[in-house]
């Protein structure tokens, strides 16, 4: 995989998180530059247009009614994937799913010809249910089923399983 065109599409949250309190970059932010700097892949951060509070207990609350009301507007669209041949997609777990934010940007793109691989960020949930997730929105999508989870309270020393993994 290192050496086909790669596209990494990740949702990350800095701020106040589970575990491991307040950081300046979010966990899935920092496992996605890995796998940039291993492929050479190209990064498209899905952001939300409006920001999640930097507390942690009003962000959950937050992605609690934004998960149930299937709401979660992002500021940019995923670009073009015409022209890549693995498509990264990369989310911490909410609840067993991914942030709406990534169902957002992912519904209405056309994955025909694409190796999808999931990678996850967590603290115990695992790759919970976005995998599967994932089959069902990339539509056309092959979805690689060797998908990878790194706790967030343990990214910073990552980098070697990321590599193993691609």
């Amino acid at each position: 995989m290192k050496d086909k065109k790669s596209l990494i599409i990740y949702f990350s949250r800095a701020d106040e998180n589970y575990s491991v309190g307040y950081i300046d970059k979010g966990n899935t932010e920092v496992i996605a530059e890995y796998i940039r700097d291993i492929t050479g892949g190209d990064l498209f951060k899905v952001e939300p247009t409006n920001p999640y509070a930097k507390d942690y207990n009003t962000c959950i609350e937050e992605a609690k009614e934004r998960q149930a009301n299937h709401d979660a507007p992002i500021k940019e669209n995923v670009p073009d994937i015409s022209d890549y041949e693995v498509i990264y997609i990369g989310a911490p777990v909410y609840w067993g799913d991914m942030p709406e934010e990534m169902v957002t940007a992912l519904k209405d793109i056309d994955f025909t010809g694409k190796t999808v691989r999931v990678f996850t960020t967590h603290e115990g949930s695992g790759t919970g249910s976005i995998p599967s997730q994932v089959r069902n929105i990339c539509k056309g999508a092959d979805v690689d089923s060797n998908a990878l989870a790194i706790r967030g309270s343990s990214v910073s020393g990552a980098k070697n399983r990321v590599e193993d993994w691609i």
